[in-house]
C-alpha cells in the first residue's frame, strides 16, 4: 500500500473516530435529557458532589473538554462559584477515562454490525427516543471503525527507523513524550482521540510502556487548551476556572513524572496480574493517574482557588443568575414575609432587565463585542429568575394571604411576566443589530440620532416604572403613562421619517426593515413598562 493510501486511511480513521465520539456524546446527552446544566448547578454544593457531577456529565458527553467548557459557561453566567467549578473539573478528568476503557474492550471486529444496528434504529423508527439510542449505538460503532482505520494506517511505522528512534528518545526523555502528547491533543482538540491513537500504537507494539506513559500525561495537559480558548473574553471567574484546569493537570503530570519509575512498575504489575491487553493497560494507567491526581489535589481546592485568584486578579463581573432572597422557610413561617422576599427578588429581576436594555442600546451604538456577549447573559438571568420567582410565589399563594397581600401577589406575578417579555424584546433587538452588522446594513445619521433618542426615552420610562413599583409611588406610575404616550408618538413619527428617507433614496429597503423592527420592539418595551405602572396604580 502506498504512502498516500496510508495517510488517507489514518486521517480518515481519525475523522471517523472524532465523529463517533461526538455523535455518541450527543446521543447520550439526548437520552439523558437536557438537564446536564441543571445537574451541575444543583449537585455541586460541595467539592465531593462536584467531582461526582463532573464524572457523570463527562461520561454522558464523552468528553472532558465539553464538561469543562460547560462548567466555564456556568461560572461565566454566575451559576457556579470557582470552588464548585474546580470540583467539576477534577471529576471531568476522571470521567474521560471511561472512553479509554471502552476502547480497551477491543470489540473493533464488530464495528460495522454495531453501526448497522444504530442505522436501523435511526432510520426505521419514528420514535425519537429509539432514534437517540440508535445515535448512541452508531457513534459507538464509529469509534471502533475509526480506530481500525487508524491502526491500518499506522502499521507501516513499525518498519520506519526514525519512528523507532523517536520512541527510544521518549523512553529516555519523558519530557519529550509529554510534549508530543500535548501537541497532538492540541492539534486534534480531543484527549480521547489522542489517547485512542496512543492505545493503537501501543497495541501494535510500536512503542513500549516507558515511551507511552509520558505521552499519556501530555494528552492530559493538551486537553486543557480548549478550555482556555473557551474562556477568552469571558468573565474573570471563567478565566480562573480554565486556569485551574491547566494548573491541576500540570501539577498532576509533574508529580507522576517524579515517581515515573514506581508508577510504571505499578502499571506493569497490574497488567501482568490481570492479564490486560495493551489497550486496556493504557486505560488502567489513564484511570489510575487521574483518580490519584484527584485524591491528591482534592483537599487543596481552596489553595488552588487562592492561587488562580492571585494569578488573575480583579473583581469578577459575572451576572448573578441565582435568586438571592427566595428562602422557602419564610413560606412556612410567614407568607407575608415570604411575599416581601418575593418582591425583593422581582426588583432584582427588574434591575437586570433595565441593565440588559442598556447593554443592547450600547451594542446598537458601538457594535462592541463585549455588549453583544452580555445581552444573552442578561436574557438568561431574567428567564431563570422568572421561573424561580414564579414557583416561589405560587407556593406563597397556597397559604392564606390578606386582601392587601393578595393584591401585591397579583402585581408581582404580572410584573414578572412583563419583565420576561422585555427580556425577549431585548434579545430581538440584539439579533436585529447582528443582522445589521452581518449584512453591512447602514443607517443615515438622522436615523441613528432618532433611534438613539428612542432608546433613551424607553430606558428612562422603564426605569421610572421600576421605581414606581419599588416605592409604590402612584405619581411616578402616572408619569410613566405620559412618557409611554411620547414613545407611541415617536414610533409613528420615526416610521414616517423612514418612509421619507426611503423615497429620497437616503435609506435602503433592508435598512428600513431592520430600523422599523427595532423601533417596534422599543415601543413594545414601553408598553410593558406601562403595564407595570398600571399595576401600581391599580394596587393603590
Amino acid at each position: 500500500m502506498d504512502l498516500q493510501a496510508l495517510l488517507f486511511m489514518f486521517f480518515g480513521g481519525l475523522g471517523i473516530f472524532l465523529f463517533g465520539i461526538k455523535y455518541l456524546g450527543d446521543g447520550l446527552q439526548k437520552v439523558a435529557g437536557d438537564g446536564l446544566r441543571d445537574l451541575l448547578d444543583r449537585f455541586t454544593t460541595n467539592p465531593i458532589m462536584g467531582v461526582l457531577a463532573g464524572i457523570f456529565v463527562t461520561i454522558l458527553l464523552q468528553t472532558s473538554t465539553g464538561t469543562t467548557v460547560l462548567t466555564i459557561g456556568l461560572v461565566n453566567a454566575g451559576f457556579m462559584t470557582l470552588k464548585q467549578a474546580i470540583g467539576v473539573i477534577i471529576g471531568a478528568n476522571i470521567g474521560t477515562t471511561v472512553t479509554a476503557f471502552i476502547i480497551g474492550i477491543k470489540i473493533s471486529t464488530y464495528a460495522l454490525p454495531i453501526m448497522a444496528v444504530g442505522t436501523f434504529l435511526i432510520f426505521f423508527f419514528k420514535n425519537h427516543k429509539i432514534n437517540n439510542y440508535g445515535q448512541v449505538i452508531f457513534g459507538f460503532g464509529s469509534l471502533f471503525l475509526g480506530l481500525n482505520l487508524m491502526g491500518e494506517g499506522l502499521k507501516p511505522l513499525q518498519d520506519v527507523q526514525a519512528f523507532a528512534d523517536l520512541t527510544v528518545s521518549m523512553s529516555e526523555n519523558p519530557l519529550l513524550g509529554v510534549l508530543i502528547g500535548t501537541l497532538f491533543t492540541v492539534a486534534v482538540q480531543s484527549s480521547s482521540a489522542a489517547i485512542g491513537l496512543l492505545q493503537t500504537l501501543f497495541g501494535q507494539g510500536l512503542m513500549d510502556l516507558d515511551a507511552a506513559l509520558p505521552v499519556l500525561f501530555g494528552d492530559n495537559i493538551g486537553t486543557t487548551i480548549t478550555a482556555v480558548l473557551a474562556s477568552i473574553g469571558a468573565s474573570i471567574a471563567a478565566r480562573r476556572a480554565a486556569l485551574t484546569h491547566v494548573i491541576f493537570n500540570l501539577v498532576g503530570t509533574t508529580i507522576v513524572l517524579i515517581v515515573l519509575r514506581p508508577f510504571t512498575t505499578l502499571i506493569e504489575y497490574i497488567r501482568d496480574s490481570l492479564g490486560l491487553n495493551p489497550e486496556m493497560t493504557i486505560a488502567f494507567a489513564h484511570g489510575i493517574f487521574n483518580v490519584s491526581n484527584a485524591i491528591i489535589q482534592l483537599p487543596f481546592i481552596a489553595v488552588l482557588a487562592w492561587i488562580v485568584v492571585k494569578l488573575i486578579p480583579g473583581q469578577d463581573t459575572a451576572i448573578p443568575y441565582k435568586a438571592v432572597y427566595l428562602d422557602e422557610k419564610f413560606i412556612r413561617q410567614s407568607p407575608a414575609i415570604a411575599l416581601g422576599q418575593g418582591k425583593k427578588e422581582v426588583m432584582r429581576m427588574a434591575d437586570l432587565t433595565e441593565k440588559g436594555i442598556q447593554e443592547v442600546s450600547l451594542y446598537f451604538k458601538t457594535q462592541g463585542k463585549k455588549h453583544r456577549e452580555l445581552v444573552p447573559q442578561y436574557e438568561n438571568a431574567i428567564n431563570n429568575l422568572d421561573n424561580k420567582i414564579t414557583d416561589y410565589l405560587v407556593q406563597v399563594s397556597s397559604h392564606s394571604l390578606s386582601g392587601q397581600d393578595s393584591k401585591v401577589h397579583h402585581t408581582l406575578m404580572n410584573t414578572i411576566r412583563d419583565l420576561e417579555r422585555i427580556g425577549d424584546h431585548m434579545e430581538n433587538i440584539m439579533e436585529l443589530v447582528e443582522y445589521q452588522i452581518t449584512n453591512k446594513v447602514t443607517f443615515s445619521e438622522s436615523a441613528m440620532a432618532d433611534l438613539d433618542e428612542m432608546f433613551e426615552l424607553t430606558i428612562s420610562t422603564l426605569r421610572q416604572a421600576i421605581k414606581a413599583l419599588d416605592l409604590d409611588d402612584i405619581e411616578e406610575a402616572r408619569s410613566v403613562l405620559e412618557k409611554e404616550e411620547k414613545i407611541d408618538k415617536m414610533e409613528r413619527d420615526l416610521r414616517k421619517k423612514h418612509i421619507i428617507r426611503v423615497n429620497e433614496n437616503k435609506c435602503t429597503g433592508t435598512a428600513g426593515i431592520v430600523y422599523v423592527d427595532i423601533v417596534s420592539n422599543l415601543e413594545r418595551v414601553g408598553d410593558h413598562a406601562v403595564n407595570i405602572a398600571e399595576e401600581v396604580i391599580g394596587e393603590q
